[in-house]
């Protein structure tokens, strides 16, 4: 990260890189010589030019990547420990997870719609949300922009955006070598080099490899049982930075990766209901489901899987034209994700007439091309923009196959559950099946400017605009069942069904603002944001002619107020926003049963608001002792749900929406002892999660109580940082939480997503330095 020695440093230091400083304390001492008590200058590109995070009018929590490395964090998901207005859809795969912003994001199981929550890697812009879940490769810093950022990212940018920038590659040679170890024998292996070619040409490539068996018991005496909600996974990302010229600088980027994760399961977490709540409750036997989050068994027949293999490439150059730079970036990017889903939660098949098996396998492939060009002006003068051109063409096809088994009638008396056992020798048993083909291509266009206007010494003006058209087609080819199965369309002899569409709009989006320095050390700003996201189409598997009418363009207001200060001689920082956003024509799912199994619809739901206040705050009261902390109060509800004339409302208004707590807070701290050979330092991180629900539908079934954890970590390093062991203890008052109910399991019973951090867990960390590199 850059930093800058400076001790009344005016940057509005958020939580993430106050945990940043709590969890990696020895790491980052060595990353600049920074004059005694005073706090890091904080670099950041969130408006596409270098900029000290001070003078950006927007609220933006930076993390380091130690402090990544430090928590433990390895991918996207980890984030939601460290900025408290950032939470993570965690399911069953990769396919269908997502980030939400204050309260906003995309619950979205659709092939033809894009996230509200934009992920951006190294420049370019990552066209779904699944794909942004791939481990993390060697980050020097993790932007994290709250409310919509359409000027500069673009329409998938209508609740935020994260920016992920990975480190460069160094001057000199060396490297590093960081294992980590983990109860149940998680390990973790990433390494790094430098190799400068010349003083013009130079590189960084990062491997990294983890392998974990899984942490929840699947009890069946079936082929599939043993641990689950394990990985496997590799992958090397090089960079290579060459200057031809003082004046050009070309930046060649690409990564591979490929996982095999056994991932991600579902616990039952309540009691089946209804006439076959005895027959199944025996079939869950041995589950622990009566212990809700508590449980860490299940009894399943299929392996759940979600397999991933993705690549690509960039190229970046920085062209010095005078005192402007023009920056083209061009990439191209893959995904494939596989999922392989246990859709029934149970190992005994047909059972029971009335009980059935459901299994699902769901290949998926995408391919990305964007171009991004741009200008930026010198900083410092009375106008400073930056303006540009963007396109980029994503493809993305699947295949579905859902296959069942369905006991029709059994000649067995009922037993004890009141249901009629089956057996293959005295029940009609058949396996109706049926899949779909389908597909979407998205083109998107946009032009756009974003300017400050130095109207006097301590006044600046904010204005931007964006123009974007998009062109989206979708195509689905449905292959019936010739008879009638759960979670299936039938029709008599099969057959197919084919649909299609397409759409064609454009929109401007764009913000307008102001600052004023009230003092060095005290920025005050207000801004109004315009937020943009796309049209899309419902496409999924059992998709019907009702679902291909266009879904109309998300579109938002949002009003920001912020301070950012910096006080006691540049020993403490605080860092406050006020917000209120509206969301019109808000594209949101919504659940349905279709013959017995849930569904769901993706929609435009309507209008919903989100509002609230964040605040962060960094202390150095002492050289060797760091505290820090954040809180955000979130109001996230539904304003007026759509309800189609005659039909009876699903979502009352005044709902909260999903993932979307009313209060999260951090407070963490680290002590560095100082002895004659080594430092010891030890850290804590606590997190404060409160009350939220999983979706708009039900929302006493999807209830996610309150939860707190307590990470503590003991660092021992030598003077010079060439080795460092960090002892780790995740979750240390044992705190069981789920991270997403579901409705729909066996007899409408709760399924839980359960995360690692939810058990205590210990490990250790050994990091060894070589070379240039510390």
């Amino acid at each position: 990260m850059h930093v800058r020695s400076s001790r009344k440093s005016t940057n509005p230091v958020t939580l993430a890189v106050l945990a940043a400083l709590a969890s990696a304390p020895v790491a980052h001492s060595q990353e600049a010589a920074v004059e005694a008590g005073s706090l890091e200058e904080i670099i950041v590109t969130a408006q596409k030019r270098e900029q000290n995070l001070q003078d950006v009018p927007i609220a933006v929590s930076v993390l380091s990547g130690s402090a990544l490395d430090s928590t433990g964090g390895f991918n996207a998901e980890s984030l939601r420990q460290l900025v408290p207005s950032l939470n993570v859809r965690k399911t069953n795969t990769q396919l269908n997870q997502s980030l939400f912003l204050r309260g906003v994001g995309t619950i979205n199981f659709a092939i033809a719609a894009q996230p509200s929550v934009g992920f951006v890697l190294d420049g370019v812009v990552l066209s779904s949300a699944g794909e942004a879940f791939g481990d993390f490769y060697d980050v020097e810093r993790v932007e994290v922009l709250r409310g919509p950022q359409g000027t500069l990212f673009g329409k998938n940018s209508s609740a935020g955006v994260v920016n992920v920038v990975s480190k460069r590659p160094g001057k000199e040679f060396g490297g590093y070598a960081d294992l980590s170890w983990y109860e149940d024998d998680e390990i973790r292996l990433k390494a790094a080099v430098d190799t400068p070619v010349s003083d013009r040409l130079r590189g960084r490539t990062t491997a990294t490899w983890g392998n974990f068996d899984g942490y929840i018991d699947n009890i069946s005496d079936t082929n599939a049982g043993g641990k689950l909600n394990g990985y496997d996974r590799w992958g090397i990302r090089s960079i290579w930075v060459a200057e031809p010229t003082d004046d050009i600088e070309l930046t060649f980027i690409g990564d591979y990766r490929k996982s095999d994760d056994n991932c991600c399961v579902e616990v039952i977490g309540g009691a089946p209901t209804g006439a076959q709540a005895a027959a199944l409750g025996s079939l869950l036997a041995g589950t622990d489901y009566a212990k809700g989050d508590e449980s860490r068994k299940v009894r399943q027949n299929l392996v759940m899987s979600s397999e991933e293999e993705a690549w690509g490439l960039s190229a970046q150059a920085d062209i010095s034209i005078g005192d402007y730079t023009l920056t083209s970036i061009t990439a191209y990017r893959t995904w494939d994700s596989t999922e392989i889903r246990e859709g029934d939660w149970l190992d005994a098949g047909p059972a029971y007439v009335g009980i059935n098996q459901l299994h699902d396998y769901g290949p998926q492939t995408q391919d990305t091309f964007s171009q991004e060009l741009r200008i930026a002006s010198p900083g410092g003068e009375f106008v400073d923009y930056v303006a540009g051109l963007y396109y980029a063409k994503t493809s993305a096809d699947r295949y579905f196959q859902r296959d069942t088994q369905v006991c029709r009638s059994s000649t067995l008396p009922a037993d004890a559950t009141g249901l009629q056992p089956c057996t293959p020798a005295a029940s009609v048993i058949e396996a109706p099946s049926a899949n779909a083909d389908f597909g979407a291509d998205f083109d998107n266009f946009a032009a756009f400017a974003d300017g400050t206007f130095n109207v006097a010494e301590r006044w600046r003006l904010i204005a931007g605009v964006r123009w974007t058209y998009d062109d989206l087609s979708f195509d689905h080819l449905y292959n019936f069942s010739p008879i009638p199965g759960p979670g299936i369309r039938n029709q008599a002899g099969g057959g197919t069904a084919r649909l299609s569409g397409s759409n064609s709009s454009d929109e401007f989006s764009g913000r307008a603002g102001a600052q004023f320095d009230f003092t060095d050390d005290l920025v005050g700003y207000a801004t109004y944001s315009r937020g943009y996201k796309g049209p899309a189409y419902n496409v999924f598997f059992n998709m019907t002619a009702n679902n291909a009418e266009v879904i109309d363009a998300e579109t938002a207001d949002s009003f920001e107020l912020g301070v950012k200060s910096t006080l006691a001689d540049g020993r403490v920082i605080l860092n406050a926003a006020a917000f209120y956003a509206k969301y019109e024509n808000f594209q949101a799912n919504n659940f349905l049963f279709l013959n017995s199994v849930l569904i769901t619809t993706l929609t435009n739901a309507g209008d919903v608001t989100t509002e609230g206040l964040e605040l962060d705050f960094m202390a150095r009261p002492i050289d060797n002792l760091s505290v820090s902390g954040g809180i955000a109060y979130t109001d996230a509800v539904v304003d007026a749900f759509f309800t189609p004339p005659g039909s009876t409302p699903t979502v009352r208004n005044g709902t909260k929406l999903p993932l979307a707590p009313e209060w999260k807070a951090t407070l963490a701290g680290d002590y560095r002892m100082e002895f004659e050979a080594v430092d010891v330092v030890p850290g804590l991180l606590l997190v404060y999660t409160d009350d939220q629900y999983s979706d708009l539908n039900e929302p006493a079934i999807t209830l996610i109580p309150s939860y707190t954890t307590l990470d503590l970590t003991v660092a021992i390093a030598d003077k010079d940082d060439r080795y460092r062991v960090t002892f780790v203890g995740r979750n240390v008052t044992d705190e069981s939480f789920a991270a997403l109910v579901t409705r729909g399991g066996p007899g409408n019973a709760p399924r839980l997503q359960i995360p690692r951090d939810a058990d205590r867990y210990f490990g250790v960390q050994f990091r060894a330095n070589f070379g240039g590199t510390r």
